[in-house]
């Protein structure tokens, strides 16, 4: 799928259709702090295998892409929900 790097669109902050600009939105590191991750050290630390199986098969077709609008006027982003495709790319 190819999308301009600007389209028109609504904005939350100015309440009507503005100039965006779009950018894709790349996934942060995730933090050693949450809940999640140290519940994960802590069952894969020590003697023992791996407590959980590989995932089976392969890639899924489709990946979820994330984009960002920035609004050219009053400079807030706002993001919708994400969509899958299998090939994305923002034109000129």
């Amino acid at each position: 799928m190819k999308m301009p790097h600007t389209i028109k669109t609504y904005c939350p902050k100015c309440k009507s259709h503005t100039d965006h600009e779009v950018e894709r939105v790349k996934k942060k590191k995730a933090s050693e702090l949450k809940w999640g991750q140290r519940r994960f050290r802590r069952a894969t630390s020590g003697y023992g295998g791996f407590p959980r199986p590989k995932p089976e098969g392969r890639e899924k077709p489709t990946k979820r892409v994330n984009l960002r609008y920035r609004c050219k006027t009053c400079k807030k982003a706002h993001q919708r929900p994400c969509f899958r495709a299998k090939k994305f790319e923002l034109e000129e």
